[in-house]
């Protein structure tokens, strides 16, 4: 089994040891009246934090915002955030260096990560891993990357693809996988987590009423759907 391949500094993910200039003046907090942000954009970013007592605690949900804005979480896109915060930048790229799904480098729009933990791993996601950097190649179109964990064991080994969870994966679904993406397509519609049966046979109902390959689940009352038994009634103690 080939190894996963690592940045100069050990890790399998970028960004997480880098050391801060001494040199560099202290960063202060932009100043609304020189950076411009767009209205979509701050509106979003003050309701996110609208929803917490301390509004730093908005700093995720704002700069994933802005990377849907801006493609990544470029220096503008920190700004803008800081700008309508009321905080300074620096302690935005904190927080966008340590989190995987925070880009700081610009980026394809679609993004692959390939879980490559333990489960996965011990499932051939080293190979599935290979098979996607190969298929994709140099395509800009996709980010393509390992993942320490992605918390889907039970589908192992899998993907994150634009967001959606597909798995298990073999190098067969490769090819489908960048095509569906690639054509704005429900990427592996079968594969999907968020569609499969689970024991609630109402979970995700309303945003997948019926999954593709499989018949409705009846509601309750319905024909064919078997009442609930009668609660036991409570007798003497």
């Amino acid at each position: 089994m080939s190894g996963v391949k690592r940045f100069a500094h050990g890790s399998r993910v970028p960004g997480w040891y880098e050391p801060v200039d001494p040199a560099k003046p202290p960063a202060l907090v932009p100043d609304p009246a020189q950076v411009e942000v767009p209205a979509e954009l701050r509106a979003e970013i003050e309701a996110h934090m609208a929803l917490y007592p301390d509004s730093r605690s908005a700093a995720l949900p704002a700069l994933e915002a802005a990377q849907r804005v801006h493609g990544w979480c470029s220096p503008e896109a920190i700004d803008q955030v800081a700008c309508v915060m009321g905080i300074t930048p620096a302690y935005l790229a904190a927080v966008a260096t340590f989190y995987d799904m925070l880009d700081t480098e610009p980026v394809g729009p679609h993004s692959v990560y390939v879980c490559t933990n333990i489960s996965c791993s011990l499932r051939g996601a080293d190979a599935l891993y290979e098979a996607v950097c190969d298929a994709a190649g140099d395509d800009r179109e996709f980010n393509v990357r390992s993942f320490e964990c992605l918390g889907a064991c039970d589908i192992a080994p899998m993907a994150s693809v634009d967001g959606v969870y597909v798995g298990p994966l073999t190098a067969a679904d490769v090819p489908q996988l960048l095509e569906d993406a690639r054509a704005g397509r429900p990427v592996l519609p079968d594969k999907q987590l968020a569609r499969m049966r689970v024991a609630d046979p109402h979970a995700n109902s309303r945003q997948f009423p019926t999954h593709p390959t499989q018949p409705a689940m009846p509601t309750p009352g319905s024909v064919g759907h078997a009442p609930a038994p009668d609660a036991p009634e409570e007798g003497p103690r």
